[in-house]
């Protein structure tokens, strides 16, 4: 691991700080250096009036898989920019986030983010660009 983590559990322990998004129930999987697995197990507070998930709560779960893979690389490193495209309803109980960098810069990065539920359904993808502070 870069930039002071030395495995993943030194990641997760960092990330419990994210007390937004580990309290709305994103967990790491996995992480390396660029690279991120997250998940997030759907309860009643994830849904919205209708039943169905949140967006925000599936943004939740593609900001932290960012935060993770993007920290592994340059710490700290911030959302500048995002493009969400929400692809389908969730029919599964959990979501599962991989994030991967795109394009490692001097200053700023690019991170693509797909979203699944459990059952393989496509659920959303985003590309974010991050600043390096």
């Amino acid at each position: 691991m870069e930039k002071g983590f030395e495995n993943l559990e030194a990641i997760k322990a960092f990330f419990r700080g994210d007390l937004y998004a580990t309290e709305n129930g994103a967990e790491i999987l996995e992480a390396a250096p660029g690279r991120a697995w997250c998940r997030m197990t759907l309860s009643n507070r994830h849904r919205n009036a209708e039943g169905g998930v949140m967006g925000g709560a599936i943004f939740t779960l593609v900001d932290f898989t960012f935060a993770v893979a993007a920290t592994c690389m340059h710490r700290p490193t911030v959302v500048q920019q995002v493009s969400m495209n929400y692809l389908s309803a969730p029919k599964g109980q959990t979501l599962i986030a991989e994030a991967r960098c795109r394009k490692d810069g001097r200053t700023s990065c690019v991170y693509m983010v797909d979203v699944q539920d459990d059952l393989g359904r496509d659920v959303a993808q985003a590309v974010i660009t991050g600043f390096k502070l």
